[in-house]
């Protein structure tokens, strides 16, 4: 075999093995299809596993047993203040990547899934040049595009360069920094200025909207804004960012706050989460019949089928929600629907969650999605205040609310704010996808004492029964 002429031929080729990619694989390996899964890391798993989802997840475990030791002291348990071993973090980090990112490979070698490391980009609607492998060119079948997304930037005249980092050099830990800027007020930004908040850095928060995770429900976002004020230097909302520069060993930036006033601070670090956008460029696509759209998402069908009756995109490349298990969802779609099962894309409910401290998890409608829809709806709320299991663990902030439509009481949309909300949010998903009703949760008999139970007590409040609080 001579390096740079081989050509290799299979029935699907899938490009990239994130969250999305390598489901796609195994699943249209389970289903016979000789498969075949190029990405250019030298590890599979996607910017999700290797510098995403799994490191962020990793160091926010630390900082939450940071805060539960700092605040322990209110329960009568005092610690010494926590010592932080950035190299040993860093180790520990690594190793939780690795381990994941191995079984991926093992997975693959069982199912018989080609694995190739390099750079794919389509030649026509039958062919991919691969740069960098051990493999020139892939004949497929059939393609699934499942190459994700990146960090979106800010213009260089106002942020240039050498003057910030983005989420995945963040969760690197180069160091910590004394003084850390935030430009960014969603998921990613949050729960990287905790993180590094517990690690020790005063961090600051500059958001161009009026408020913290913007479309999110202003009722779930409230208790996470009242603990992000104790932890956080200052947050700035409706700010605007003005300049920055670089000056030696920090990053002097200049912002115009939401009173017009413009100030000027420097940092020892500065990292900017306002976003993503799909990666769909320089793949070639112009040499087949996949249509992209204004905002650069690949235009598919309900089976994930694109323009291009060959080719299947899926994830974040495919549009919003830019979500890991989205994409493992569409990924299964699409291979089935190669296999020729009739299957589709028909979720009813996708979860979001911030893993924040307090998690904040919905799904299906808010409370003004349901509003600007015309719908008419009850609502239920539960605090968690009324929780013996959130008050034994000191955590009483949560809250628990159902969105229910008014005549039938389906639920229709529900968010949680608190510990381990993003656990907690899988009964919701389910009842939205089977149409369940307040009823249906109130009903079901929930274990004591638990923060599961709050779900319950939120439907009871929709059907004006609840037993431990008044109804909303």
């Amino acid at each position: 075999m001579v390096v740079g002429e081989f050509t290799e031929e299979t029935q699907v080729a899938v490009i990239g093995a994130g969250p999305g990619g390598y489901v796609a694989a195994f699943r249209a390996a389970d289903l016979g299809l000789q498969t075949t899964l190029i990405d250019s890391a030298d590890k599979p798993g996607g910017v999700c596993l290797r510098e995403g989802c799994i490191p962020s997840k990793a160091l926010l475990h630390v900082a939450h047993l940071m805060h539960t030791a700092a605040e322990a002291g209110d329960f009568g348990v005092q610690f010494d203040p926590p010592r932080v071993e950035l190299d040993k973090l860093r180790v520990w980090k690594r190793s939780v990547v690795d381990r994941l990112c191995n079984g991926i490979k093992t997975l693959a070698t069982k199912r018989k899934v080609r694995l190739i490391q390099g750079l794919a980009r389509f030649e026509d609607s039958r062919t991919l040049r691969v740069e960098g492998g051990e493999v020139a060119h892939v004949r497929f079948k059939h393609a699934i595009i499942a190459t994700g997304s990146r960090a979106k930037r800010l213009p260089e005249s106002i942020m240039p360069a050498d003057c910030f980092i983005d989420s995945s050099q963040a969760l690197d830990l180069p160091s910590i920094p004394k003084n850390l800027l935030v430009v960014g007020a969603g998921y990613i930004g949050l729960e990287i200025g905790q993180v590094y908040a517990a690690l020790g850095s005063r961090v600051t928060v500059i958001e161009a909207l009026p408020r913290i995770m913007p479309g999110a429900d202003d009722d779930l976002v409230r208790p996470l804004a009242a603990r992000l004020k104790k932890q956080f230097e200052a947050i700035h909302t409706g700010a605007k960012l003005v300049s920055a520069r670089r000056t030696g060993e920090t990053v002097e930036v200049s912002f115009a706050t939401s009173k017009g006033e413009t100030k000027k601070s420097n940092f020892d670090a500065v990292l900017v989460a306002v976003g993503r956008e799909p990666l769909s460029r320089d793949l070639g696509l112009e040499n087949t019949k996949v249509t992209v759209d204004a905002r650069g998402f690949i235009q598919v069908n309900a089976a994930r089928q694109t323009s291009d009756k060959r080719i299947y995109a899926i994830g974040d490349v495919a549009g919003e929600p830019m979500l890991a298990h989205k994409a493992s969802h569409e990924g299964i779609v699409a291979a089935e629907a190669i296999a020729g099962r009739p299957s589709i894309f028909d979720a009813r409910a996708i979860p979001a969650v911030a893993y924040t401290s307090p998690e904040v998890a919905s799904c299906g409608l808010t409370e003004a999605q349901a509003a600007e829809q015309g719908r008419k709806i009850i609502v239920g709320k539960f605090p968690w205040g009324a929780s013996g299991r959130a008050i034994a663990m000191g955590r009483p902030e949560g809250l628990t609310k159902i969105i229910a439509e008014q005549d039938s009481r389906r639920v229709l949309g529900v968010g949680i704010v608190g510990e381990h909300a993003g656990d907690l949010i899988a009964e919701a998903v389910l009842a939205i996808e089977m149409g369940a009703t307040a009823e249906d949760l109130a009903m079901t008999i929930h274990p004591h004492p638990t923060t599961s139970e709050t779900v319950m007590e939120a439907a009871e409040s929709v059907l004006g029964t609840a037993i431990h609080s008044l109804r909303s």
